[in-house]
């Protein structure tokens, strides 16, 4: 973090109330520089078919017009790029690819709100902030079922929250801490942008165009206030039992000590989301027994507690050696299709390539899995990942070779390169 970067994050710590008027001469060339090393250059070019390497090109000039623009009060947020990503489900999801040096610009305002909003957001916050990931909300949540008295559990999804951002709203959220008009502007430019979808430019009222690094942002910021503080504020103060919300960007969970305050909130919940333009999905929010005592209760009347899905883990009561309750946490059935897809595809596509190189990309995708999903009781569900990922290669490479199948796979179990790495428990104190 650039030194006045700093002393904004330090003012806004020790002075919660304290409201910005003067961020915008923060984009210097220096900071936009800095930003430039934090940038992803493997992104894909926008609108105007500037790639990462041909912006580069000429860095400085760029980001002095890029500067000299701001000042004058020229700057046009451009034309976003849509693309379709394909979801386990069938339906796609909207992905806005901007163009690059409108990317810079988002992630160095995006770098200035976070300093200061890092200071504000509450603990049940883990969601894309620094030094922070899922694994520590993973293990946050362990920690309530195991050390503390929740029963009760509320599984929330919140329908299209990205598409469903009230602009006025957030606009208003983010006066709360700044009033550098030039920054608001900016913001409210981006949000307003155009989407182009088959040729065709489309302006919308509402939602926050994911992709572009100013999206994950906002999104933060809206929930803190619609739920957040909310919650913290107006809901924990009036529960006679114990309450936690762990909440990663707009996928969130909540623990409750007794039933009829989970019923309660969920209600109440509705009614707030309703007041900011979200909406709960009835298919997949729902609230259940969950936990040590709930797992003790029902095996008295023969019935089993229900699972629930947060960040990519099914959550379910089971047992440790001693028979005692374990928090078990095993990769979703949807998120291993989902891997398992990605590889076939990629398989598929490059069928052709040299079998050292399939086996160096496949070798790098089951790590990054591994790594992800890698906890305690992920052991057998891994090796089964391993299993499939194998055989969805061997089948590839049969497709190559006039041999009989048999045969050629006797061939292939003797070879040096036909190996991928075995899972491993990397995260053991989640």
């Amino acid at each position: 973090m650039s030194t006045q970067l700093n002393k904004v994050a330090i003012k806004a710590k020790c002075e919660p109330n304290c409201q910005f008027t003067s961020l915008a001469h923060l984009l210097t060339p220096a900071f936009l520089l800095e930003t430039w090393e934090q940038i992803n250059k493997r992104g894909a070019a926008g609108i105007d078919r500037v790639s990462i390497r041909e912006y580069e090109r000429n860095l400085k000039e760029n980001i002095d017009t890029l500067i000299h623009c701001l000042k004058k009060q020229g700057y046009r947020a451009p034309v976003i790029r849509r693309v379709e990503i394909p979801k386990s489900d069938g339906r796609t999801r909207p992905l806005g690819i901007t163009t690059v040096e409108d990317r810079l610009l988002q992630r160095a305002v995006a770098k200035i709100l976070m300093a200061i909003y890092e200071q504000d957001y509450l603990d049940c916050s883990f969601g894309f902030r620094p030094k922070r990931n899922p694994h520590q909300a993973l293990s946050k949540l362990r920690s309530h079922f195991i050390g503390n008295k929740v029963t009760y559990v509320l599984e929330a999804d919140i329908e299209s929250y990205f598409d469903k951002i009230n602009h006025q709203w957030i606009i208003r959220m983010l006066k709360h801490r700044i009033k550098d008009k030039i920054i608001l502007r900016l913001i409210g430019k981006w949000l307003k942008a155009g989407v182009m979808i088959n040729g065709v430019v489309h302006t919308r009222d509402e939602g926050t165009h994911q992709g572009g690094p100013i999206s994950v942002v906002l999104a933060n910021i809206y929930l803190h206030y619609a739920l957040d503080l909310w919650f913290e504020k107006r809901i924990k103060p009036t529960l006679q039992g114990e309450a936690y919300l762990i909440r990663f960007v707009d996928d969130f969970v909540v623990c409750f000590q007794k039933e009829n305050e989970l019923n309660k909130f969920q209600e109440m919940l509705n009614e707030r989301f309703r007041k900011f333009g979200l909406q709960l999905s009835p298919k997949k929010t729902k609230g259940m027994k969950f936990g040590r005592f709930a797992r003790e209760d029902l095996v008295k009347i023969g019935k089993k507690p229900d699972t629930f899905e947060f960040l990519g883990f099914k959550h379910i009561c089971g047992k440790d050696r001693k028979g005692k309750f374990a928090l078990v946490r095993l990769p979703s059935q949807k998120a291993c299709n989902k891997f398992c897809d990605k590889t076939r595809q990629w398989l598929q596509k490059h069928q052709h390539h040299r079998v050292i190189d399939q086996q160096k990309h496949l070798t790098s995708m089951l790590l990054g899995f591994y790594q992800y999903f890698g906890i305690t009781h992920c052991g057998k569900k891994l090796s089964n990942i391993h299993v499939r990922v194998l055989r969805q290669w061997r089948w590839v490479l049969q497709r190559r070779s006039q041999r009989n199948p048999y045969k050629y796979w006797s061939f292939l179990k003797n070879q040096p390169w036909f190996k991928l790495p075995m899972p491993r428990i990397i995260h053991k104190a989640v």
